[in-house]
């Protein structure tokens, strides 16, 4: 039973999907031990906590650089036995210190089809205002592992979701967490937990 640790910021919307699949028993091999969050006042604290979840939490303000930051993440991580990581709603800058130190085991979603829409400075509704904007007739989400490269990372799993007549960024934002997102993270931490992903250089092979 690997350990998964939950890394929030926020409502803690993804880390429910999480939560839920776990408990219907879609989430093998893998138990959510701990949810830490760099916003002490995250909702999705509370969320952990209903569901007996442990909580911890690690402020980039209390620490004078990022390296210093990077540092105690990452033995925050391993002093949690941390056999996956998952980015649920992260919003601060992961340094390479964690990265290299969970190379291949650090998860993340992201609200478009990578390559699309991805990189720095997209994230939240501005993925779905450059989606609109843009005019495509399919957007979705992906999950894929962190690399040192924002949201350059091996893919694990992609899902489409299908732009409609009238959508706002907001709309468009439901739509995508609710038939995609939602979905396929919980799929892709199973998939990891089963022992099933295989990276090979920047790709992945999922097994049947």
């Amino acid at each position: 039973m690997k350990n998964i640790i939950v890394l929030v910021s926020g409502g803690g919307t993804n880390l429910q999907a999480l939560i839920d699949a776990s408990e219907r028993g879609e989430i093998k091999d893998g138990k959510i031990t701990c949810v830490i969050s760099s916003n002490p006042n995250a909702y999705a604290l509370e969320r952990a906590k209903n569901h007996n979840i442990a909580t911890d939490i690690i402020r980039r303000k209390d620490y004078a650089s990022l390296d210093e930051y990077d540092k105690a993440l990452t033995e925050l991580l391993k002093s949690k036995n941390a056999d996956l990581v998952v980015l649920a709603g992260f919003m601060t800058i992961l340094g390479t210190g964690v990265i290299r130190a969970f190379e291949n085991r650090i998860i993340n979603i992201h609200p478009s089809l990578i390559p699309s829409f991805c990189g720095e400075g997209f994230y939240g509704l501005k993925v779905h205002e450059q989606a609109l904007a843009r005019g495509v007739k399919v957007t979705g989400a992906t999950a894929h592992f962190v690399n040192e490269v924002c949201d350059g990372g091996p893919i694990i799993i992609q899902k489409a979701v299908e732009i409609q007549n009238g959508d706002t960024p907001e709309i468009l934002q439901k739509r995508v967490m609710e038939q995609a997102e939602w979905k396929i993270l919980p799929k892709a931490v199973s998939l990891f937990c089963e022992d099933k992903i295989k990276v090979n250089g920047n790709t992945t092979v999922i097994a049947e």
